[in-house]
């Protein structure tokens, strides 16, 4: 798993005033470990403006666009939760995963979330976590589909 889920890129108790405050903190969280340049974050906003991340559940999983693929180092999650929930357009999210994929690596992860997602326990599981363990956990299985890529 640490090849795609940095301990680091793991924040289990954050607080975001709005939407691209949290979609700015996920993206942070991939500059302080190295996986994108700092313009990525300004990608990830942008592809939010052309369509929602958000993925039900209480789950928002922004990226970077297509051309802020230059600015991916490594592929790389983030996971950050807002205890206190963040409106997303009507939506309330309390987990963001940023994703930062140079090749089609996100269409895999993406896939793989959403299993974890579309089960119940794991989805409230993942929503609840209050350790980096845990997180790890749910998401360990991404690293098996990923690295088939």
């Amino acid at each position: 798993m640490s090849e795609l889920l940095d301990v680091r890129a793991i924040k289990l108790a954050e607080k975001a005033v709005d939407r691209d405050d949290a979609i700015r903190r996920t993206g942070e969280a991939l500059v302080e470990i190295g996986a994108v340049e700092p313009g990525y974050v300004t990608t990830m906003l942008a592809r939010e403006q052309s369509i929602s991340t958000y993925v039900g559940e209480g789950v928002a999983i922004p990226h970077g666009t297509l051309g802020g693929k230059d600015l991916v180092n490594r592929d790389a999650l983030s996971v950050l939760r807002f205890p206190d929930g963040v409106d997303w357009d009507g939506e309330t999210v309390t987990v963001c995963v940023g994703i930062a994929a140079r090749g089609d690596g996100h269409v895999e992860l993406l896939a793989a979330l959403a299993e974890v997602l579309l089960d119940e326990d794991q989805a409230r599981e993942l929503r609840e976590a209050t350790e980096p363990g845990t997180v790890i956990r749910l998401l360990g299985a991404l690293k098996e589909e990923d690295s088939n890529s």
